[in-house]
């Protein structure tokens, strides 16, 4: 027995430093593919002119890559940071779709609720009690793609415009089609505030952004321009990039388009997504928001992503993909002057965010890169 223990306590501390070593060559390779990544977007967007970015990369609780890059305008900007801030457009939703399910999950109200419960002048439409909170947050109501976002851009308030919403006739019956909204999408807004006795933006800030200490992220125009670290919106004309003045039009509609965030903050919004905030969002809510509501069949002739995707659904906020058999959930964004994407690869436990400070298609290539090697790189360790 006694030549026995130590034996077996040799093959244990052999066992260890095996294992360990394949960690560390694990990690080496993660690393390399982290580093080799950003050097080739950086090449990239310098090649194309673009000013700045945002990137950041979450492969587990604690390994993170957070970097800005190029500068936050043309001329006379400051290096883009870890902290700048930058416009999130459509990747906005993918915070009203947690913290809508978030509240549901408490009870505050139920995704099935009808919105004529909270906002009366729907029981006056053609939709009754047809149209459900998830409706909004699914772009399932019904409405022809992109109802009044035209308004969005003008000088009529959002109120005004909702009024205006209400007199369309819808396509279909909510629930039996796919149909884009931004106006539609954040009634949400009206729903949280008749429901809870408080607004969507104290709720995002004081129970989302607080608590996962996302301290360079808000909502709206003001909040943007605080101080001067602050990516400035680029458009292109007459084969080069320009300046442009930041538009306040969109940010009327704070759920679909209404937050500023930095690469940290974006950092922390992946590591929420992927379970590792159970306080704030937890797995209950996670799964709610990814539920896939309905089925996007123009998703699946995207002309970058053809090839890989199999399945395409929207949830809560978030696009739910079989991309490759692997499920992503994905957001994209485009506002005048910015450009971003955010994906999730839950089973892989990793997440990437780009957000870029120029209108331009460069990102989709991009980030279909990223994820692409991503599932080399992991399918190769099998």
């Amino acid at each position: 027995m006694k030549y026995f223990l130590p034996w077996v306590y040799t093959v244990f501390l052999l066992t260890l430093l095996f294992f360990s070593g394949l960690s560390h060559a694990t990690d080496k390779q993660w690393q390399s593919l982290v580093s080799d990544y950003e050097k080739h977007l950086a090449a990239k967007l310098k090649s194309k002119g673009i000013p700045g970015g945002a990137l950041s990369i979450v492969n587990g609780p604690d390994n993170l890559f957070v970097k800005g890059i190029g500068v936050t305008k043309l001329s006379k900007g400051r290096k883009v940071d870890a902290h700048t801030r930058f416009r999130l457009a459509s990747v906005s939703k993918t915070f009203a779709g947690s913290l809508t399910a978030k509240l549901a999950n408490e009870g505050r109200f139920s995704l099935e609720d009808p919105v004529s419960k909270f906002i009366p002048e729907f029981s006056n439409t053609s939709y009754k009690n047809n149209l459900k909170v998830y409706h909004l947050l699914s772009h399932s109501g019904g409405l022809v793609p992109n109802a009044y976002d035209n308004l969005i851009e003008s000088r009529m308030s959002y109120p005004d415009i909702v009024s205006k919403l209400l007199s369309v006739e819808p396509i279909c019956k909510p629930g039996q089609c796919y149909g884009y909204q931004n106006v539609m999408f954040s009634l949400v807004d009206e729903v949280i505030k008749a429901s809870t006795k408080m607004g969507y933006a104290r709720w995002l800030n004081e129970f989302v952004f607080a608590p996962l200490q996302m301290n360079d992220a808000s909502l709206g125009y003001e909040q943007m321009i605080i101080d001067n670290n602050y990516a400035h919106p680029h458009v292109r004309g007459r084969k080069r990039w320009h300046t442009a003045r930041l538009k306040q039009n969109y940010y009327k509609v704070l759920p679909a388009a209404g937050v500023n965030a930095s690469a940290s903050d974006m950092a922390i919004w992946l590591k929420a997504q992927l379970g590792y905030y159970p306080s704030v969002l937890s797995p209950e809510v996670l799964a709610d928001q990814t539920r896939p509501y309905t089925h996007t069949k123009k998703e699946l002739r995207r002309r970058v992503w053809k090839k890989h995707l199999k399945e395409a659904y929207y949830g809560l906020g978030w696009r739910v993909y079989n991309y490759d058999n692997e499920t992503l959930y994905y957001h994209s964004g485009w506002v005048q002057g910015y450009r971003s994407d955010i994906v999730i690869m839950p089973h892989l436990n990793i997440g990437f965010s780009l957000i870029l400070n120029a209108e331009t298609g460069l990102i989709n290539e991009l980030t279909t890169e990223f994820i692409d090697q991503v599932l080399a790189y992991k399918r190769q360790q099998k």
